[in-house]
């Protein structure tokens, strides 16, 4: 089986939903940016030689409906032949997309296909427009429609996860994210269009556009102390609150994936090959444990342990799911290399949008600081977990 090399890896910034910089910004008008932008930062590749993109969207309906991978490839100026598709695996689907595009290389189906991400929770909110459970179904698994919100809150009474820990670890998360955005980390990010509309002394609407180049989620005045008079928000006694929660964000990411033939006929120098990827299935009541089980299998079928290694992107879907899932993996030891820029309680959780974005972020750092092997792992609504093995290209 071949191997699948990431050449190019870029993201638009993550932006508050509803309040944030892309509000007023369709997903299609992000995510066509962020594909054409993923074909100019490539050099010497041309739109027709992208046979195929696959797009992951959590909420794939209205704005984002309609196969929004295929129709944002011609807006992107793709051509006809450039096919497209839009995955669903919830929190994981910009990640399986790029999996799934690794694997078409891997096959020999393909030499050069995107893979990436999309979600304007702005426009499809979290469970989309209009969702109907099963109506005989729920009576006897009401847990698989459960709130997530819900679901962090039966990690943190089953496992013993505190309130206090929860906003320690959601203020170092915040920590991280303001001092590597005041650095300049986040070279993964695209500055991207925006789109505004401002009303006018004549009552009228004008449509302005200005260019976006940092997420504005991230909030560096956060204190520990701040975050502990917060209000739960799922349960009136619980301990899950908006500050140790993930933001709902949007936003879109790109990577370009190519065969050995193709990148040595464009003479790329390659950053990363994905080796492997796999997702476990846990418990829907207790969704956030999906990491705790999808990274030991990623890391027995690598041949590999916690100590090789050298960075990891965990999704903080929610800081009880995440710290418990940190600890059941003994990676407490490595905190230093978890989540190195912060996490989605500062940067957002973009939904369909989250594991191309991460995979963005990850392959960015491995290069900084020269790291072989990259773990990206994330939990998944309605039970599940996932995790991508990526080695950095020597």
């Amino acid at each position: 089986m071949r191997d699948a090399y990431i050449v190019t890896s870029i993201r638009t910034p993550g932006c508050k939903r509803g309040k944030g910089a892309f509000k007023d910004t369709l997903p299609e008008d992000l995510l066509a940016f962020i594909l054409d932008a993923a074909v100019r930062q490539t050099p010497g590749l041309e739109k027709k030689d992208v046979e195929d993109i696959m797009i992951g969207c959590a909420f794939p309906e209205a704005e984002q409906g309609l196969n929004i991978g295929r129709i944002c490839a011609q807006i992107a100026g793709f051509p006809d032949s450039t096919s497209g598709a839009t995955v669903n695996r919830f929190c994981s689907s910009g990640l399986e997309a790029i999996a799934l595009s690794a694997l078409r290389i891997m096959a020999g189906w393909s030499d050069v296909v995107i893979g990436g991400g999309v979600e304007s929770m702005t426009f499809v909110p979290m469970g989309g427009n209009m969702p109907r459970p099963h109506p005989v179904y729920t009576r006897e698994h009401a847990d698989l429609y459960a709130s997530m919100g819900i679901t962090a809150e039966n990690v943190a009474r089953r496992y013993d996860i505190s309130r206090q820990a929860q906003d320690e670890f959601a203020c170092h998360s915040q920590m991280k994210a303001a001092g590597a955005r005041e650095k300049g980390r986040f070279t993964e990010i695209v500055p991207t269009p925006a789109t505004s509309y401002v009303i006018q002394p004549d009552g009228t609407m004008k449509r302005e556009t200005f260019v976006q180049d940092f997420d504005d989620g991230i909030r560096p005045e956060t204190t520990i102390e701040a975050l502990s008079k917060l209000r739960p928000v799922f349960a009136a006694n619980g301990s899950v609150t908006a500050g140790n929660s993930s933001q709902t964000t949007d936003g879109a990411a790109a990577t370009v994936l190519m065969s050995k033939d193709k990148v040595e006929e464009l003479g790329l120098e390659p950053v990363a090959r994905l080796r492997l990827y796999t997702t476990v299935g846990v418990k829907a009541d207790e969704m956030g444990v999906g990491p705790r089980y999808a990274i030991p299998r990623l890391l027995d079928m690598a041949g590999l342990t916690i100590d090789d290694i050298g960075l990891w992107e965990i999704n903080e879907a929610f800081a009880s799911q995440a710290l418990y899932c940190i600890r059941e993996l003994g990676l407490e030891k490595y905190m230093d290399r978890i989540n190195v820029n912060g996490g989605a309680i500062a940067l957002g959780h973009p939904l369909g949008c989250t594991g191309a974005k991460l995979c963005a972020t990850l392959l960015a750092n491995m290069r900084a600081k020269g790291v072989k092997y990259g773990v990206e792992s994330m939990c998944i609504g309605g039970g599940m977990g996932a995790a991508a093995l990526f080695e950095l290209c020597e």
